[in-house]
């Protein structure tokens, strides 16, 4: 199961990072409900740092390799 679980957070920081590499900036938008796209009540701009894709692929990488010791270790080999 903690192989799974760390497998599965590995992954998500890599998928996060290479979007990050390939955005600019992503805009958010928030809608009143029921309004359709005519009612936008406020939007958000976020950029994510320069560092940001790099350190998530290495970390997501990094916890990739750490999930697949944990059956060795837990098996005490």
């Amino acid at each position: 199961m903690w192989r799974s679980f760390f497998l599965a957070i590995g992954i998500c920081m890599i998928i996060l990072g290479v979007e990050c590499l390939v955005i600019d900036k992503a805009v958010l938008t928030a809608a009143e409900p029921g309004a359709g796209t005519v009612g936008v009540v406020a939007s958000r701009e976020v950029k994510p740092y320069e560092w940001a894709p790099w350190s998530l692929l290495s970390g997501g990488a990094i916890i990739i390799i750490y999930s697949f010791t944990i059956p060795r270790r837990v098996l005490g080999e």
